[in-house]
């Protein structure tokens, strides 16, 4: 994966502290543009720290965080990226069209695209027919749809996405996860973080961190293939206890 054009995210040497202690230190992880990444772990192993030191909020950051070929965080990479946060980021007291118009504002869509863009967005995650709902009327799970609409109205290359499926039903999470292939199919790049261990089949690749460390980075399948393990949650369990056993 030497060819920069076939990487959306290069991570060299991140460090990350918080209250005097690293929550990251050291990290180097790779996100090859066109692919759906999974970030999985326990709570509190990092991801979210990960994920805002991608988009370049993170505070406290050293190291190196490329990001299409930009330094995280540049102006530059506005509309490039689309960041989708845990707790759904839209305005409550505005329907769904006006958040959605608002964000393709933010995103600097002229104006004769901007209502296509709505459109799509509006369609991909499902939520036609509640354009002129107000977000406050609406489920945890179809403000959580809203929430990654706005990620998508600016067509980014990049898409980040910190547990989005938490507090979904199985039908709207299979549907999502279908809808991420999808955007990976286009050329997109999916960095997706769960602590639901279950969803790394729906990965091209895994990046599964324990502590702010990186403990493996593989597909699915060399997952099971490395363990031996039935499934992902037994997998990673294994590879805790490989690395316990290592340390002794």
């Amino acid at each position: 994966m030497g060819n920069d054009d076939d990487v959306a995210v290069r991570v060299r040497g991140l460090r990350v502290e918080r209250g005097g202690r690293p929550i990251i230190d050291g990290l180097d992880v790779t996100v090859p543009a066109g692919q759906v990444v999974g970030l999985l772990g326990p709570s509190g192993s990092g991801k979210t720290t990960l994920l805002r030191a991608v988009v370049g909020v993170q505070a406290r950051v050293a190291g190196e965080v490329t990001v299409l070929g930009e330094p995280a965080g540049a102006p530059a990479l506005r509309r490039r990226v689309g960041y989708v946060t845990q707790a759904a980021s839209v305005y409550t007291d505005l329907t769904v069209l006006q958040n959605l118009r608002y964000f393709a504002r933010l995103a600097g869509l002229p104006a004769a695209g901007a209502e296509a863009a709505v459109r799509r967005a509006v369609a991909a995650v499902d939520l036609g027919g509640h354009e002129k709902q107000r977000v406050a009327t609406l489920s945890g799970g179809e403000r959580s749809r809203v929430s990654l609409a706005a990620a998508l109205v600016g067509d980014p290359e990049l898409l980040v996405l910190d547990e989005p499926t938490v507090g979904l039903d199985p039908v709207l999470r299979r549907d999502l996860w279908a809808m991420f292939r999808r955007l990976a199919g286009d050329g997109r790049a999916l960095l997706v973080s769960s602590h639901v261990m279950d969803e790394a089949t729906q990965c091209d690749r895994l990046l599964l961190l324990r502590d702010g460390a990186l403990v493996a980075d593989l597909t699915p399948p060399e997952l099971l293939a490395r363990t031996g393990a039935p499934d992902a949650e037994r997998a990673f369990l294994a590879l805790i206890d490989q690395q316990a056993e290592e340390a002794r």
